[in-house]
């Protein structure tokens, strides 16, 4: 079983489309849920602790949806970035636990400090800035893309 846990509500209609298109493609090889989290109101940049405490409400929701059990791949700006063929023999690696996958995409202000700390991997997709948004999607088609590649199939090229 695979979750996406994301924090914050997906509002494009194009973007949800892809979203389910990818989930509907990966029920070949697992089963996937989208779950979202409220998101907090972002304060202004000139307010770091109650930044910090919107952080920490968040990082709370998504906890609460967190099994011990659980091993969970964290989008992180500062985490690891790996090339497809290495994500998908790391994707493999972690199945093989027979765990339940959670990737955490955290709301814009990042990951709260207790969402940091259970992590068990923390995931850098790329240098550049993407949407929220465009992230859920991104994820899903690397998983499907692991997926594939694993498999052998010729979607990866």
């Amino acid at each position: 079983m695979i979750t996406i846990l994301c924090i914050g509500k997906n509002k494009d209609r194009s973007l949800r489309d892809l979203e389910q298109e990818y989930v509907r493609r990966l029920q070949a090889f697992d089963r996937v849920e989208v779950t979202e989290l409220k998101d907090e109101p972002t304060p202004g940049n000139d307010r770091p602790l109650e930044q910090t405490q919107a952080m920490d409400r968040e990082a709370a929701r998504a906890l609460d949806r967190i099994r011990p059990e659980d091993y969970v791949i964290l989008l992180d700006l500062h985490g690891t970035e790996w090339d497809s063929e290495s994500f998908a023999a790391r994707l493999a690696d972690w199945r093989m636990r027979g765990r339940r996958l959670v990737f955490v995409i955290a709301g814009s202000l990042g990951p709260g400090a207790a969402l940091t700390a259970r992590a068990d991997v923390r995931w850098k997709l790329s240098d550049l800035t993407f949407t929220h948004l465009m992230t859920r999607v991104l994820i899903l088609e690397q998983i499907y893309r692991g997926f594939m590649i694993t498999a052998g199939r010729p979607y990866h090229k």
